[in-house]
């Protein structure tokens, strides 16, 4: 009779005990840990993180609540020995189970990579890197690596060509190689076999459409007339005339404060003088949007061959198909920018 009582109690310990286990297995596995009553948040694990980092990172930032189950789960499977970087979003009251499986198959949440205005391309790096974890210097050595040895006819004056503004979805652990290669194929993308052909029908290639939309883009910041602009240069172009750019000389000079261009500057030696030096400088002067591209491709079919800012100061340009109109243009804009400069003067002194 003892020994059934002390068996009937065994079994009721054993009960209990296996039921409480359970239910703390079942918590465990199923029950919100994560950003317990809080809202989703990114987590970011680098390539460098060990298991004990992430604890320390988890516990740290309050993602977790319970770090002692999600870790002893974490080992159950094997995800202490198999972390993959990257950017990953947590979403508020996550069990541990569903984080890991998250974690564990590298299911990341991609980074928005946005760009644009960019002159030089030394810009590049730290525009394209500031929210993933490539840094400037190694996607800087990967793109010289490309520009060493592609055989599509990038190098150093163009390479900022194959770099189409716009946002882009990347993951946080891409690498500089793979970076490079994601903005090559989106360059392949862009210049697809419509625009390829109106290149071609221009007696340009993509390279050279890049550069000339480069030019028109920095001539004026209206829009509505870069297809004008566009053509102009074109006319140019085609009748064997200097382009006479001005945004040329000024990036000829590396000086890019420079307002107002003067004849001093048009005596600067470099290929991008495009009052010394006739046809197209050797790569673009900015990184072209994408508005400016097609305005070249898609240029305005006219006679002009000048332009001159209008006299209203509106940004836009008074064109001329010769060259006595021109100045004529010119010389109501330069009365007008008098007036307005003695204006300036006479409020100063008041």
């Amino acid at each position: 009779m003892k020994r059934r009582n002390i068996f009937v109690i065994f079994i009721l310990v054993f009960t209990i005990l296996l039921s409480s286990f359970s239910f703390y297995v079942y918590q465990m596995i199923y029950s919100p840990n994560f950003l317990v009553d809080k809202e989703d948040k990114v987590l970011i694990i680098e390539s460098d993180e060990t298991f004990k980092s992430l604890q320390d990172k988890l516990y740290d930032l309050n993602y977790v609540q319970d770090l002692v189950s999600f870790s002893f789960l974490a080992k159950l499977m094997d995800y202490d020995t198999q972390i993959k970087p990257g950017r990953y979003l947590i979403k508020a009251n996550s069990a541990n189970l569903e984080v890991l499986r998250m974690l564990r198959a590298g299911l990341q949440q991609p980074v928005n990579l946005t760009f644009n205005n960019i002159r030089l391309k030394e810009e590049l790096a730290d525009r394209l890197t500031r929210n993933i974890e490539l840094t400037p210097e190694g996607f800087n050595q990967a793109l010289k690596h490309y520009i060493n040895t592609n055989k599509d006819g990038f190098n150093d004056n163009n390479i900022i060509s194959m770099f189409i503004p716009n946002t882009y979805q990347v993951y946080y652990d891409i690498s500089g190689e793979e970076l490079v290669e994601r903005m090559h194929s989106e360059y392949e993308k862009f210049w697809n076999s419509e625009r390829r052909q109106k290149a071609k029908n221009l007696g340009l290639t993509p390279l050279e459409v890049s550069t000339l939309a480069s030019i028109v883009q920095a001539e004026s910041i209206k829009k509505d007339e870069s297809a004008k602009i566009a053509g102009l240069y074109i006319n140019r172009l085609q009748n064997g005339i200097a382009l006479q750019a001005d945004p040329t000389l000024v990036f000829a000079s590396g000086d890019f404060t420079i307002k107002r261009v003067l004849n001093v500057h048009k005596d600067i030696d470099s290929p991008y003088n495009t009052y010394k030096y006739p046809g197209l400088p050797p790569g673009p002067i900015n990184m072209p949007f994408i508005h400016s591209i097609d305005a070249v491709l898609n240029y305005e079919d006219h006679d002009y061959l000048y332009m001159c800012a209008r006299e209203d100061f509106s940004g836009y340009h008074n064109f001329a198909s010769n060259y006595n109109e021109h100045l004529r243009n010119a010389a109501r804009y330069q009365r007008q920018l008098t007036i307005e400069q003695r204006k300036a003067r006479m409020n100063n002194s008041n």
